[in-house]
């Protein structure tokens, strides 16, 4: 491997970065299993080596946190991921539903300097088809205040930032519809099934379930 680290370690440490990056509670070991698709006792025998590496704290049947080199450990998985996506997307013919099973094996192989040749090739992109931002190789994240689009009352006016690779069929979904990193959208109604915006300058108003509403995040 490029930097000497384990894809199974950089897997677990990408998986603890993610869930928190986007909501404050951090991850247990029962839903880190969950996220890897792994057997709980696999979860905790490499939780204990990643402790014992100074990358993670960890108590007992307690959340996993990263420590400062475990998350700078992380980010590098994060950046080279989310460069590959984009990459794949803007240089090779990808559609963005497309892109995350085939970074997931890339991510693991690349080398430090193609990479710096694909973010220099890019221009430096700072986020990836998806709207997540690409850390920096100094380490930093960019970030924006934000609020999920579930969670946005009737009358929110925000553009998306982010919107989750998880189902490749919602993100087939919504780019038909128009919705996509950048847009513009307004919340006319917040029901209980459902999510009814407005987007960009398109008056027509597109009912979003609440499911699909869960995955996309806009500026507060």
């Amino acid at each position: 491997m490029p930097n000497g680290q384990s894809p199974a370690i950089e897997d677990y440490l990408k998986t603890v970065y993610a869930h928190t990056e986007w909501q404050p509670d951090p991850i247990t070991p029962s839903a880190l299993a969950a996220a890897l698709g792994v057997a709980p006792s696999s979860v905790t025998e490499m939780v204990k080596k990643l402790a014992a590496l100074g990358l993670v704290s960890h108590a007992p049947y307690r959340a996993v946190r990263l420590t400062d080199e475990g998350r700078a450990r992380a980010l590098g998985v994060v950046r080279r991921h989310r460069l590959i996506e984009t990459w794949l997307v803007h240089e090779m013919g990808y559609a963005w539903d497309e892109v995350h099973d085939e970074a997931e094996v890339l991510e693991h192989a690349i080398s430090d300097r193609l990479l710096e040749a694909i973010d220099d090739r890019l221009g430096r992109p700072s986020r990836d088809p998806h709207g997540d931002p690409i850390p920096r190789a100094d380490g930093t994240v960019p970030t924006e205040p934000f609020v999920l689009l579930a969670d946005a009352p009737a009358g929110h006016l925000g553009r998306v930032i982010r919107i989750s690779d998880r189902d490749p069929s919602v993100l087939r979904d919504l780019d038909d519809a128009g919705i996509g990193p950048g847009v513009e959208l307004r919340v006319t109604d917040a029901s209980p099934l459902a999510i009814t915006v407005a987007a960009g300058a398109d008056p027509a108003e597109r009912a979003l379930a609440r499911e699909v509403a869960e995955a996309i995040w806009v500026t507060a």
